[in-house]
């Protein structure tokens, strides 16, 4: 299969993008580079060494004898030049993860609530139109979040994979739909995900395009079998208030015997999945792409949930390093229930990596091995969901 991995420089995209070179399709990584412009925006680099896109492609073909191609391309900007990619590579499906994808960062400041609009909704958009424009036959999978659903409003309900059945009452009786799932997006990035579910819904309807959506929880781990093969394949592992994701930022305070900072009571509960099984949903989705005329088709991607301050007392108890309180930036509950239906891929084979299984192998392999290259003043969040709000460092130990 010749596949287009939009955003395949990216945390979720390079192991991808090595995943299914290894299993034998055709890829093409087009990304604008952007992820690694953040990194000097914010002055913090991944804890794992990243090395320049072209030497990690010259690394995979001198491993492997497989070949992945480059196009470093603006979904946003660059409408034509991505048409005109499609026209000439005719690819089979398209992976897209070629959006700004920290909730933090995207309530960062007036500029980046911006610029995660008009770079994530916009690409979305003439990805769309451009399938549309070719008329080639395309199937496209596209990485959401569980974040459209929102926290905290649904209670012990469990959450369905998409889609919820209503009854609207009318004078002559109930009529039953099927409706999305009412979205409760809490950032500006949560937000232009259930744009981008709206824009799916309205270009499955309107000219049958084929598309797979997939609400992800928060990736944890770092490492795949093929970016393990060598460390200038390796992933990244950001840490940082703004990009670093809950577990892998307590795994990194462990590793250098900082306080393992819990925003809040802690209480928020969240659905998590490793990187390894990430690479394998993305695989399933390819492989059981929707019919022609046929609404999107959408997976809940997640294997487990936890509230954070469990998690943080799971790994004080594995490291010994305390638990720190401090004041939390966004507005959300402070205690929500998170109940996920996620029957379809288990159902298609997905194996699951648990936290049991995988938290040592991090702690040991990269968070201690790294933990000389972190920047300890990145640490605590800043970035606030409204003027006003407390945001002050200090360490409340527990």
């Amino acid at each position: 299969m010749k596949v287009l991995v939009l955003g395949g420089d990216g945390f979720c995209g390079w192991p991808t993008s090595l995943h299914l070179s290894d299993i034998g399709h055709d890829v093409t990584i087009v990304d604008n580079l952007s992820r690694r412009e953040i990194d000097l925006e914010l002055e913090v680099d991944s804890l794992t060494p990243i090395r320049p896109i072209g030497e990690r492609i010259r690394v995979w073909k001198e491993l492997t004898g497989k070949e992945i191609s480059f196009v470093h391309l603006d979904l946003a900007q660059e409408y034509d030049r991505f048409e005109q990619l499609l026209r000439e590579s005719r690819p089979d499906a398209i992976v897209h993860f070629g959006e700004q994808r920290a909730a933090p960062y995207s309530m960062r400041s007036t500029i980046a609530k911006r610029y995660t609009v008009d770079n994530n909704v916009r690409g979305t958009h003439n990805v769309l139109a451009a399938i549309v424009s070719t008329g080639l036959d395309i199937a496209l999978v596209h990485l959401g979040t569980m974040g459209v659903y929102g926290y905290g409003w649904s209670g012990s309900a469990p959450i369905p994979e998409g889609y919820l059945t209503v009854k609207v009452p009318t004078p002559d009786g109930d009529l039953e739909r099927e409706i999305l799932h009412p979205a409760n997006p809490g950032s500006v990035y949560h937000l232009t995900k259930t744009l981008d579910q709206l824009l799916f819904a309205f270009y499955c309807a309107n000219d049958q395009l084929r598309i797979t959506d997939l609400h992800q929880g928060i990736v944890w781990g770092t490492q795949t079998p093929q970016t393990a093969l060598d460390e200038r394949l390796i992933n990244r592992f950001d840490y940082d208030g703004d990009y670093g994701t809950v577990l892998n930022r307590f795994l990194m305070q462990a590793a250098i015997g900082h306080p393992l900072t819990v925003h809040g009571t802690g209480g928020q509960t969240r659905a998590f999945i490793h990187i390894r099984d990430t690479v394998r949903c993305i695989q399933i989705a390819l492989e059981n792409p929707p019919q022609r005329g046929e609404k999107p088709m959408v997976f809940n991607q997640v294997t487990e949930t936890y509230r954070v301050r469990d998690l943080a007392e799971l790994i004080a108890k594995l490291t010994g390093v305390e638990v720190a309180n401090l004041p939390n930036p966004r507005r959300e509950a402070a205690e929500n229930e998170l109940n996920v239906s996620r029957d379809r891929f288990l159902a298609l084979g997905l194996n699951p990596t648990f936290l049991s299984e995988g938290l040592l192998e991090e702690i040991r392999d990269i968070a201690e091995k790294y933990r000389s290259r972190a920047d300890t003043t990145k640490i605590i969040a800043r970035s606030v969901w409204r003027q006003g709000m407390e945001t002050s460092p200090d360490l409340v130990t527990k």
